[in-house]
C-alpha cells in the first residue's frame, strides 16, 4: 500500500451534470450542466488528516474497495461500526471492516470469500484512520 498525504492546490472545476447517469436501461442523456464542483473539495474534508493510499489486493471487494483502487483515509475520524478502516496489525498495513457491538470492537475482511479475521489475542493493533472515499480506475 503507497500512501501520499493529501495535497489541496488550487480548485480544478470540473463540469456536473445535473441530471444522474443512469445504470440500468438507456433514457435520453440530459444535457444541462450544473455548477461546477472542485473534486478534491468533495473527496476532502480535513486536508491536514487525510491521507491518499493506492489499494493492493482484494480483502475488501464487497465494500467498493479494489485492487489498484485509490482511498482516501481520514486520520481524524472515530471509526463507526461498518467502516471501511486502515489499520496496522503488528507492524502490517491493510483494509478491514470495523465491527463494534456495544463495548466491543473487532475488525473483518470485506470479502466474504475470506474466513473470519483473528489477529489473535496478543496482536498490536493501531487504526490509522477511516477510509472516506475510493476512486477505481476502469482506464489506464
Amino acid at each position: 500500500m503507497q500512501i501520499s498525504p493529501a495535497v489541496v492546490g488550487p480548485p480544478l472545476f470540473l463540469p456536473v451534470y445535473r441530471k444522474a447517469v443512469r445504470a440500468g436501461f438507456p433514457s435520453p442523456a440530459d444535457d444541462y450542466l450544473d455548477v461546477p464542483i472542485d473534486l478534491s473539495r468533495e473527496l476532502i474534508r480535513n486536508a491536514p488528516a487525510t491521507f491518499i493510499m493506492t489499494v493492493a489486493g482484494d480483502s475488501a471487494i464487497d465494500v467498493g474497495i479494489f485492487d489498484g483502487s485509490l482511498i482516501t483515509v481520514d486520520r481524524s475520524l472515530k471509526p463507526r461500526d461498518g467502516d471501511a478502516v486502515v489499520v496496522d496489525v503488528n507492524g502490517e498495513r491493510s483494509v478491514k471492516i470495523f465491527r463494534s457491538t456495544g463495548s466491543r470492537s473487532s475488525l473483518a475482511f470485506g470479502n466474504r470469500r475470506y474466513p473470519d479475521y483473528d489477529p489473535g489475542p496478543d496482536a498490536d493493533i493501531e487504526i490509522f484512520g477511516v477510509v472516506t472515499n475510493t476512486v477505481r480506475r476502469f482506464r489506464r
